[in-house]
């Protein structure tokens, strides 16, 4: 099995920073897209930003400017910056990777547990 877990997330102030972190281990063969999504109760989870093993990024329009996403392959780990924190970036933060867990296996969708972040004077 795959697990995921954050950390980094936290109480801010409008305009700080955090950076939030997703390490990924179990039985991993390689790891395609790793990305970070949030969701605000009674709605879909959202992207926010992604990565692909090659270091494409895509991004949401609302974190464009603002957050930058990457990852460490060596330690299976993608991180989010986020700069310029607004009060409507409050919400839960999930992680995703698609993790290929057997030689020419497919690759699956797992997620972390989720990590708060508000933003708040």
């Amino acid at each position: 099995q795959v697990q995921l877990v954050e950390s980094g997330g936290g109480l801010v102030q409008p305009g700080g920073s955090l950076r939030l972190s997703c390490a990924a281990s179990g039985s991993i063969v390689s790891i395609n897209t790793m990305g970070w999504y949030r969701q605000t109760p009674g709605k879909e989870r959202d992207l926010v930003a992604r990565v692909s093993s090659d270091g494409s990024t895509n991004y949401a329009d609302s974190a464009k400017d603002r957050f930058t996403v990457s990852r460490d392959n060596a330690k299976n780990t993608v991180y989010l910056q986020m700069n310029n924190l607004k009060p409507e970036d409050t919400t839960v933060y999930y992680c995703n990777a698609h993790v290929r867990t057997r030689y020419a296996g497919p690759y699956y969708v797992f997620w972390g547990q989720g990590t708060q972040v508000t933003v708040s004077s």
